[in-house]
């Protein structure tokens, strides 16, 4: 009779622990893959959907009250919570809408982790959280810079996510001089695509979305880099034109390019969030003439200022994905 041949118990044994541990090392890696590629996906279908619907309202501002006394404490600011239900809500489909001190009902965390994962930071609960810069003093509110410190207020959607409205009622149009983006910003949307469940982290769960301008507006949903490019292309210097800028994005990595001038100017209105930028100024894609020696837009990611300036000059850079 001829003997069969066979694995005995320890070879099994032995090959099964093999498998876990491949297994236990790769799985986490390909999890974190296939999430951030559903967020990715996510995150686009959430932009197109606001964009729509902020595409058929007449105009951004003017919805809401807010007063504030003498001493510039608000006495009265229905203006977020206003928007919602009584613009947002005609065009969007809205599960639940919370007011300013219930924004937890509505899913919205009560931390979240920067973009370059350095800090862990409350959520903002209104303006001056959301950047202190945009009621930066310099200038009168409804004029060409800060605005009034409006609270935020939330809505859940049909989706299932999560989104913090900050909404600026006095905004106004877009100008193609420069000037100061603060209060061309009308509504700036912080989200959260699975409400407080985890990571609740800024490029991954959590992002943003800006509207600019009254009239026509914009609406932009940039995800940034979580550096400046220079830390992973050192042959280019901390400062370059934009012609190198686009380059240098291009370098970093395919699915990255330089953000135009509404994008770099939403990277400003949540800056806090970004975390680790100079307070500078970035350049834009954006530009008013080709060549060298024409010239394109950049944006201060500190103070809020928007600038045209000859393009053969140098300025920061920070890339978002495409």
């Amino acid at each position: 009779m001829k003997k069969k041949k066979g694995f005995t118990l320890a070879e099994i044994l032995i090959t099964l622990a093999i498998i876990g541990i491949v297994a236990a090392i790769t799985l986490p890696s390909l999890l974190v893959n296939v999430n951030e590629k559903a967020w990715d996906a996510q995150k686009k279908a959430l932009h197109a959907r606001l964009a729509q619907a902020i595409g058929q309202m007449n105009a951004l501002g003017g919805y809401g009250t807010y007063t504030e006394d003498a001493e510039g404490n608000a006495t009265e600011d229905t203006a977020a919570e206003s928007f919602i239900l009584d613009a947002l809500s005609k065009v969007y489909k809205i599960n639940n809408v919370c007011g300013p001190d219930k924004l937890s009902s509505c899913g919205i965390p009560s931390k979240i982790t920067t973009l370059d994962a350095a800090s862990e930071i409350n959520f903002p609960t209104k303006m001056s959280e959301l950047n202190s810069n945009l009621l930066n003093g310099n200038h009168a509110p409804g004029e060409d810079g800060n605005i009034a410190d409006t609270k935020a207020a939330a809505f859940e959607t049909v989706n299932g996510e999560s989104i913090a409205v900050f909404y600026n009622p006095l905004c106004s149009s877009d100008t193609l001089t420069a000037h100061f983006t603060q209060n061309k910003m009308c509504v700036n949307f912080v989200y959260d695509l699975n409400g407080s469940e985890g990571p609740n982290q800024v490029g991954k769960d959590v992002g943003f979305i800006t509207a600019f301008y009254n009239r026509n507006p914009v609406v932009v949903a940039p995800v940034p880099y979580s550096t400046d490019y220079t830390s992973l292309v050192p042959q280019y210097s901390d400062k370059t034109d934009t012609i190198d800028a686009q380059a240098a994005c291009k370098a970093m990595g395919e699915n990255l390019r330089l953000p135009d001038r509404d994008e770099i100017a939403s990277l400003f209105v949540n800056a806090p969030l970004v975390n680790n930028y100079k307070n500078s100024s970035y350049w834009s894609s954006s530009v008013l003439s080709s060549g060298a020696s024409g010239m394109g837009w950049n944006q201060s990611l500190s103070i809020g200022a928007r600038d045209r300036t000859t393009r053969s000059n140098t300025r920061y850079v920070r890339c978002i994905r495409k």
